[in-house]
């Protein structure tokens, strides 16, 4: 749970450079969590463009961030974009300590506006013992923390029509209570035919200390996104006009001509009551709800859909301390509702036509969870966690006579975890888990864009094996190094129909086994015309293939799992002067990946390169200006590839050079 439980006994292995993690409820140094964890701070997400989260987030290795089109993001951790037509499936997140994944399985992570997130913690594989479903992984999404009083403003403007304009700080501010605001707004005419977006953002968090023991905590946000698709191009399409959205045919209309694209229009709100009962004893309580207005005519059809979102997450903290040891006993329960009318209709050249089907889709989830982590002697550290997960969707049809009813009920399921860690020298540690996780289908999955209702697709179970080192090496470089054997049953892949609607199988089995380097280097010098320097590289290594994978008469088993690279490749440098002046280097390898099951077909590999060049201005008014580049050698690459797309329309073409401008400034607030 990504909240900041009260803390009832001081950790001693804490020191000032140590990241502090939420991940897992340790509420520790990173160093001694038993878990494999991708950690990305402020500080990092600024080092590119401050436009989007995907170019920070594909730093992190074994983690895979890609865009279709402005406003159009997959996410994936370990390969768990296998089976994501868009969006991100497989994976859960939390806002603030609070679910932001729908109880239908979804997340809108293209709601969030660039300033809007402060920190993430990417959890890598099953998460379920103290998470619920979903075998890829858990992303903490945490609000900026802003200092009391300030107030942040930035502009930004760049190539493709890119604009951007944000601002925020504390509002309200008094001894125990203090109110922070944030309203970002982004817009742009795309690198394509077809990729117009503008989002705007308003969010609102705030704390009130009730007591010296009881804090209660709020986030709001609300967002109106609209962003248009083009469509997946052939690769003579691809070649011949990498600009051009997908076509019209004799057969059927393109992306210009239906006017395809996504309005969201989006409301979460949450609020946490956290309360210390003893020196020992800590709880949590939260409630969230949220609301969304979904509209997408696309090639195919006119989808409307009104979405209604609640639940809350509960947990209650027990620490002691022996002579020799100590541990924390976390006890909690989760608890989703999901409801939402979804009609689809003709779309006649972007306009609402006759109804094709009317259905109302509804989902319960509940999960009830316990963990126990003991710090024991000679520097063990050993997390024991499990979780029981409940499940039940709801399918009813009105546009038919008869309505069509149905209903799934899923077996309950127990997902385990234990993981070990022993301090090896000071600052360095070495650790294992095993960890058992389960992913149900989404209910955009057993009910795709066929619109055929699917009760037989199955749940993917799968259960992963670990061993990693990290920590400070030879006293000078900061490592993350994993190996992992990830088995996974009823692997949930994409189809297309010939139409080009989307539809789910389950794919036998699947042996996904792995590589994750990081090594970062830094320091800081007090005195010359260097402030700061640090250096830095990841490394994955994916090795995937299909086990016992028999679909329409063919044996994919021992193919490369679709849409996944076997290996990327990121490198960064950073410099600060004294003065003011810092550049930032990235590069960014990624090996090319299979974009059908057959492996007949592939994306070519492409290699990246950006800088960030800036000044720093301190004061009473700090100001940072910078310029920057992307695809600096302007490769021609296509990123969030639609797979097993029917006639070959694989390739969303990604921006090639474009440049960018901006400002920031941090200027004080009146006294309050």
């Amino acid at each position: 749970m990504a909240q900041e439980p009260v803390p009832a006994i001081k950790d001693t292995t804490r020191t000032l450079n140590e990241v502090v993690v939420q991940a897992y409820a340790a509420d520790r140094p990173q160093g001694v969590v038993p878990a494999t964890l991708g950690v990305i701070k402020e500080h990092e997400l600024n080092r590119f463009g401050n436009v989007s989260l995907l170019p920070a987030v594909n730093m992190v290795p074994g983690v895979r961030m890609e865009e279709r089109s402005p406003g159009s993001y997959r996410f994936s951790i370990r390969g768990s974009s296998l089976r994501s037509p868009f969006g991100v499936r497989n994976v859960k997140f939390y806002w603030n300590g609070l679910p932001l994944t729908d109880g239908g399985g979804n997340t809108y992570l293209n709601l969030l506006d660039f300033n809007a997130v402060g920190s993430m913690e990417i959890i890598k594989g099953p998460g379920g013992s103290l998470y619920g479903a979903g075998t890829g992984g858990v992303v903490l999404l945490q609000s900026p923390k802003m200092a009391a009083s300030d107030l942040n403003y930035s502009v930004l403007g760049g190539s493709y029509g890119l604009l951007r304009a944000q601002g925020g700080g504390t509002i309200i501010q008094s001894e125990k209570f203090q109110m922070d605001l944030r309203i970002g707004y982004q817009k742009a005419d795309g690198y394509r035919q077809q990729t117009n977006m503008n989002r705007l953002m308003g969010a609102l968090d705030w704390q009130n200390i009730l007591s010296p023991k009881s804090t209660l905590k709020g986030t709001i946000f609300s967002t109106q996104l609209y962003y248009q698709t083009p469509g997946g191009l052939t690769l003579a399409q691809y070649n011949a006009d990498p600009q051009q959205a997908r076509p019209s045919t004799p057969a059927a209309p393109g992306a210009v001509d239906q006017q395809a694209a996504v309005t969201n229009k989006t409301s979460y709100g949450g609020l946490t009551f956290e309360h210390l009962w003893s020196d020992h004893w800590a709880s949590h309580i939260g409630m969230f709800g949220s609301v969304t207005n979904f509209t997408n005519p696309t090639i195919r059809n006119y989808e409307i859909r009104l979405e209604e979102n609640w639940g809350g997450r509960a947990d209650t903290q027990y620490e002691f301390a022996k002579q020799s040891w100590r541990g924390k006993l976390t006890l909690g329960a989760e608890y989703q509702h999901f409801f939402s009318p979804d009609a689809v209709y003709d779309n006649n050249l972007g306009v609402q036509g006759n109804v094709q089907t009317d259905d109302r889709l509804r989902s319960q989830i509940f999960l009830g969870f316990a963990q126990a982590e003991l710090d024991l002697p000679k520097d063990f550290y050993l997390t024991i966690g499990a979780s029981g997960n409940f499940i039940k969707y709801d399918f009813l049809r009105i546009s038919v006579t008869p309505e069509i009813s149905q209903q799934r009920n899923f077996s309950p399921v127990l997902s385990p975890r234990v993981a070990l860690l022993k301090k090896i020298a000071p600052g360095l540690s070495a650790y294992g888990s095993i960890s058992s996780g389960f992913s149900p289908p989404s209910l955009a999955e057993v009910r795709p864009s066929t619109g055929a209702f699917n009760n037989t697709l199955n749940p993917e179970m799968g259960t992963s094996y670990e061993v990693g080192v990290k920590g400070m090496l030879f006293n000078i470089f900061q490592v993350n190094f994993a190996l992992y054997d990830f088995q996974l049953k009823e692997t949930i892949v994409i189809q297309r129909d010939a139409s080009g609607a989307d539809y789910f199988v389950n794919a036998g089995a699947t042996s996904q086994k792995g590589a994750e380097v990081m090594v970062n280097w830094s320091r800081v010098y007090s005195s010359g015309k260097i402030s700061s320097l640090r250096a830095w590289t990841s490394y994955t290594y994916n090795k995937y293939r299909f086990k016992d994978y028999v679909n329409d008469g063919k044996d994919y088993s021992g193919n490369a799992l679709t849409g996944v690279p076997p290996a990327t490749l990121a490198l960064g440098a950073d410099i600060a002067f004294q003065m003011g002046l810092y550049a930032n280097l990235t590069a960014y390898y990624s090996d090319g990946l299979p974009l059908n099951d057959a492996n007949t077909d592939y994306a070519m590999d492409y290699f990246l390169l950006g800088t960030r060049l800036g000044y720093r201005l301190h004061g009473k008014v700090p100001v940072d200006f910078f310029v920057g580049v992307d695809n600096a050698l302007d490769i021609k690459y296509s990123l969030g590839n639609d797979l097993n797309a029917t006639g070959g329309r694989y390739y969303n073409t990604a921006p090639g050079r474009n440049f960018y401008v901006g400002l920031t400034a941090k200027l004080p607030s009146a006294p309050r």
